[in-house]
């Protein structure tokens, strides 16, 4: 049975699409925003896996093809950002001043958590892009010299994390406003995150659609001038 699970190019897809499946019944029947559901998702893979003796290489044989799929889901973000045009108007000084601080914010802690726990560079870099979607984060950690299935990973748990304590978050610093809301779940959690920025409102998904893409070109260029500096 796990040869020939190993064997079909199908089990990783539907294992992928089983595993979010249930991560979405979860949530939706515990309604808490620790259960999300590619949290569940990656649970449940790693146990199946692991369970059945089946190699990471077979399964994403078959997973792989869902990968393909991020980007252009990531560019249809732009939908809901069309329809808040007039919003990006008239904040649009300050919508690209907090994305520009979110991207500083980001690659200024990964600085100084490497100098306080005495991170290789190779190491610092790979952590660089942990804030941005993984369509881009892959690109700049494989030129800067970074691990890149090590970012992948961290950019994962960068946005499942974001979007488990972004409500919090927000009341703790009372921070009510939509699109400061937005800018800073998309500046900080990506496409991950922004999934939960349209759950609690269009406008807050729509600046956080916006941020995933401007946060992508800013970490590009700023990328390399930290990359330097440790």
């Amino acid at each position: 049975m796990d040869s020939f699970l190993s064997s079909s190019i199908f089990f990783g897809v539907f294992l992928s699409l089983a595993g979010y499946s249930a991560g979405l019944f979860v949530k939706k029947k515990l309604k808490l925003a620790i259960f999300n559901p590619l949290l569940i998702a990656i649970i449940i893979v790693i146990a199946v896996l692991k369970a059945a003796d089946i190699p990471y290489k077979d399964y994403n044989e078959g997973a792989k093809y869902i990968s393909y799929l991020l980007t252009p889901a990531t560019v249809c973000l732009a939908i809901p950002l069309y329809r808040q045009i007039a919003v990006l108007k008239n904040n649009f000084k300050a919508i690209m001043a907090g994305i520009t601080a979110g991207v500083l914010s980001s690659m200024g802690s990964v600085l100084g958590m490497s100098v306080l726990f005495g991170l290789t560079h190779e190491q610092y870099v790979t952590l660089l892009p942990k804030s941005i979607t993984t369509a881009i984060g892959m690109g700049v950690s494989q030129e800067l010299g970074g691990i890149v299935t090590i970012t992948v990973a961290v950019i994962i748990i960068t946005g499942v994390i974001g979007n488990i304590i972004t409500e919090p978050v927000c009341r703790l610093f009372n921070i009510t406003d939509p699109v400061a809301t937005g800018i800073g779940i998309g500046s900080s959690a990506h496409a991950v995150g922004t999934a939960r920025a349209f759950e609690i409102g269009e406008t807050q998904g729509a600046m956080s659609s916006l941020s995933i893409a401007v946060s992508g070109l800013v970490t590009v260029i700023m990328a390399s001038v930290f990359a330097g500096i440790y």
